[in-house]
């Protein structure tokens, strides 16, 4: 479980930029022992922890009906926190994002309808030299204003991530384990390394109370490799703040 708070500042009607810092809460909740064998898995209890600290800048060119917003962003660690284990709250890495995202506000009988769509690459830091883990997200999303204050939304989630290992598997398929993760120190830093792919679907709605929106998301998972299976839901609330005198 996390939460997450982000203060988003318009510089003007086309640039802004983002600060956020979640809260994360995890525990290992599997019917097996942990594969980890580590004392913060095997309790089975909560740990809890600010995670990193994000900022973020984007530019949005475009008119009322299209726009291309390029992005930049960069997360560093809050503090020196435990990253080895899955009841852990983050993985500890600098990282710094480029991307762009593209909206479309369609027309004839969806003229309510729009289609976002958003990539972005993650240059992150290594967690051993000679090992890069860099990685791809791409979000697409088809939304339909339902009413004046009601918007629905349904999508797709996907990671690739350039470089990282393979663990391998208890079947043997491709290789068994621990795969790639085969010294000492490979294995010491698998939860950094790991090569995690993976393709979730989402959908959600969001209700616009004047100065306050209301949302909600659910997002399943639906193929991956060295990837976690499960299901999320999501609340939340933004508020907008007229900071004009």
């Amino acid at each position: 479980m996390s939460a997450l708070a982000e203060l988003d500042y318009g510089v003007t009607d086309r640039f802004a930029v983002t600060f956020g810092l979640p809260y994360v809460f995890a525990k290992y909740t599997g019917a097996q022992p942990p594969p980890s064998r580590l004392p913060v898995d095997e309790c089975s209890c909560w740990h809890s922890a600010f995670q990193d600290f994000s900022l973020s800048a984007r530019y949005r060119f475009g008119s009322d009906t299209w726009a291309v917003t390029p992005l930049a962003a960069y997360g560093q660690p809050s503090h020196d926190y435990p990253f080895q284990g899955e009841a852990v709250v983050g993985k500890q890495l600098k990282e710094a994002r480029i991307g762009v995202s593209a909206a479309v506000k369609l027309g004839g009988v969806l003229q309510r309808a729009s289609l976002l769509g958003t990539y972005s690459y993650a240059f992150v830091e290594k967690a051993l030299d000679e090992i890069k883990i860099d990685r791809s997200n791409a979000f697409l999303d088809f939304g339909y204003a339902l009413t004046s204050r009601v918007y629905l939304r349904g999508g797709a989630i996907l990671q690739r991530t350039h470089g990282g290992l393979r663990a391998g598997s208890i079947s043997g398929q491709p290789f068994p384990l621990p795969g790639e993760l085969n010294t000492p120190e490979r294995f010491a830093q698998r939860d950094r390394l790991i090569r995690t792919n993976y393709w979730h679907l989402a959908a959600g709605a969001s209700f616009d109370a004047g100065p306050v929106d209301l949302f909600a998301s659910y997002t399943k998972y639906v193929w991956g490799h060295d990837a976690h299976n499960g299901r999320a839901l999501t609340v939340g609330t933004t508020w907008y703040f007229d900071l004009k005198q």
